[in-house]
Parts: structure tokens; C-alpha cells; sequence
């Protein structure tokens, strides 16, 4: 005879069960959250990337003094 479907460690295969169900869970809260964040872009302004690419030395300074003055 079989009881009621008694199972000598059910309690403990139960236990194992909602522990990796619980850190599946928060394992996936905190890939979803590093998404986001990875998922944003900061879009820089024109003057910035025009600052930056003075000092990379990509332009020079005649160059520079005209854009900045296109920008303004």
C-alpha cells in the first residue's frame, strides 16, 4: 500500500526545488537589470564630440574655432 503518495524526502527535494527556483529568479532580475543598464546610450552633445575630437587632435585649431562657431 502506497499512503497518500507519502514521500520520505519530499521535503527536502521540495526544499531543493523553490531554492533553485528562488535563484533562478534573482539571477534573472539581475541580468534584466544589467540590460538596462548596457541598453542606454549617453548621446553626447555636439559640442562635446567637437571638444573631443580638438583634443584627440582629429581637427585643428582653425577648424575648430569655425565649427564651434557653426554650433553657437
Amino acid at each position: 500500500m502506497m499512503g497518500f503518495g507519502y514521500y520520505p524526502f519530499g521535503w527536502l527535494s521540495m526544499g531543493i526545488f523553490w531554492l533553485v527556483l528562488i535563484i533562478g529568479v534573482v539571477f534573472l532580475i539581475k541580468w534584466l537589470m544589467e540590460q538596462g543598464k548596457n541598453g542606454k546610450t549617453t548621446s553626447n552633445s555636439a559640442r562635446e564630440i567637437l571638444d573631443e575630437r580638438y583634443a584627440k587632435g582629429e581637427i585643428n585649431k582653425h577648424e575648430y574655432e569655425e565649427k564651434k562657431q557653426d554650433l553657437s
